[in-house]
């Protein structure tokens, strides 16, 4: 004879202080649950609502420049130094965390076009339109002192007069190396006061330079003449490019995919490559209503954000065609280069008003520490959005994002011109010969061709 019984020890659910968590013992059974999809749905909806309650992107501006903001920096050595330059000379080392300046610089006579960060973090490099490359110490005492009165000024540690403006410069990832754009490609080193090399493809200015984070050797420029072109150091020449119908304005590698690349382009949309396959883009990234003037990828490689002459700052998903956030502000005017942080959880912007903007990556995230049982609850909410995300309430609250009046206009009149236009391409192929008229992907139709 079975015999069954309940048996249940007070040591598993007596509390051992009155302080402690009540243990409760769940059978997950969905037999004893028929609501489960139901309750989940709800939970869903109301943590896709919550999202949309608590999304407060913008944390604060930094003020101090007297001109508009032209390029940006991140140390890659210290989280919270962070540099910026405008266009009437002046450069600034910003502490991030206590959102003010720690050092600032006598610049350039004209706009300063270009600042990048050696690797260790001590040596900042800038040009600007006054044809001059200048090398400066970075004060690594001052970001780590919690003075609030620091307040220095610094001489250059070297300077390089060249015979062309320069447009843009950026340093190896590994190496003494650093390339500027302009005339022509040169690259430098820290220790000579003349190019140790140069490129030329053509004869249009080159306005943008990125080195490859993975191999320190290869780089990828962008030209007023509409093209993309790599380049070797190995080599005495350039190596492969891509014609486009439209201008550039700035280009990012992906640091987890080295490969792959993503330039901002004028016609406001952004193109990933490969660049082992330019005949054709990896994916087009759309919703900006003017040109795409910066672009800078997360250190997770898993997005990036761009900054819009139409005064807004978009993050896209690295594979998504379309933006999952839209920044802006009242004030804030046409933005010229935008930055993540290094650490992921933050978007630096510098617009034409001398501000730059403060921004979580996440609209939504809670800021300072969270308890264990906060960083469940985050996950939870957000797993459940992932199951649901595909019914249509919860797609249009996760999607609606409100817009200043003046681009939801343009967005709208952009949305009304591009089907204008697919009709158009429509009637005139239905009335041609069959196959005369072939239809080229959005990939491809903005290629004009692929030069080695």
């Amino acid at each position: 004879m079975k015999v069954k019984v309940i048996s249940r020890s007070t040591d598993e659910f007596t509390r051992e202080r009155s302080q402690d968590l009540q243990r409760v013992y769940h059978n997950y059974d969905p037999n004893l649950r028929p609501q489960e999809k139901a309750v989940e749905y709800v939970r869903a909806l109301t943590a896709a609502k919550l999202e949309k309650i608590f999304a407060r992107p913008f944390i604060g501006a930094l003020d101090g420049h007297r001109d508009g903001v032209s390029c940006m920096a991140k140390n890659p050595n210290y989280l919270k130094g962070f540099f910026s330059g405008s266009m009437d000379g002046d450069i600034r080392l910003w502490d991030i965390a206590n959102r003010r300046t720690v050092c600032q610089y006598s610049g350039h006579q004209g706009a300063v076009r270009g600042l990048t960060v050696s690797t260790d973090g001590r040596i900042l490099v800038s040009c600007g339109t006054d044809c001059t490359v200048k090398l400066w110490n970075v004060p690594v005492a001052t970001l780590t002192d919690s003075d609030d009165s620091t307040d220095n000024s610094s001489e250059p540690l070297a300077v390089y007069v060249w015979k062309n403006a320069f447009w843009a410069v950026d340093h190896q990832w590994e190496g003494d190396l650093f390339a500027t754009a302009g005339a022509q490609v040169d690259i430098w080193n820290h220790n000579r006061s003349q190019p140790i090399n140069s490129f030329q493809w053509g004869t249009d200015t080159v306005i943008s330079v990125r080195f490859n984070l993975a191999e320190p050797n290869v780089l990828a420029t962008t030209a007023s003449d509409r093209s993309i072109t790599l380049y070797d150091l190995r080599m005495s020449s350039p190596a492969r490019k891509v014609i486009m119908r439209t201008k550039s304005n700035a280009i990012s590698w992906n640091p987890m995919e080295p490969m792959n690349f993503t330039a901002a382009n004028e016609d406001c949309n952004c193109y990933s490559y490969d660049s082992r396959k330019l005949d054709e883009a990896k994916c087009v990234h759309m919703g900006h209503e003017s040109a795409v003037m910066d672009i800078d990828y997360s250190p997770t490689g898993r997005e990036f954000v761009t900054g819009s002459y139409d005064r807004t700052i978009r993050i896209f998903q690295y594979n998504g065609g379309r933006s999952r956030e839209i920044y802006h502000t009242k004030r804030m005017q046409r933005v010229f280069c935008v930055k993540f942080s290094c650490d992921a959880s933050y978007v630096i912007s510098g617009s034409d008003d001398t501000n730059l903007r403060l921004w979580k990556a996440k609209a939504s995230e809670q800021l300072g520490v969270l308890h264990p049982r906060e960083q469940r609850k985050h996950a939870y909410h957000e797993a459940v959005k992932n199951r649901y995300k595909h019914l249509p309430e919860i797609k249009r609250i996760v999607r609606h994002r409100h817009l200043p009046k003046p681009i939801y206009k343009a967005a709208s009149l952009r949305r009304t011109m591009m089907e204008a236009e697919r009709r158009k391409a429509e009637r005139r192929k239905a009335h041609s010969a069959p196959g005369s008229i072939v239809t080229e992907p959005v990939r491809k139709r903005r290629i004009i061709e692929e030069v080695e």
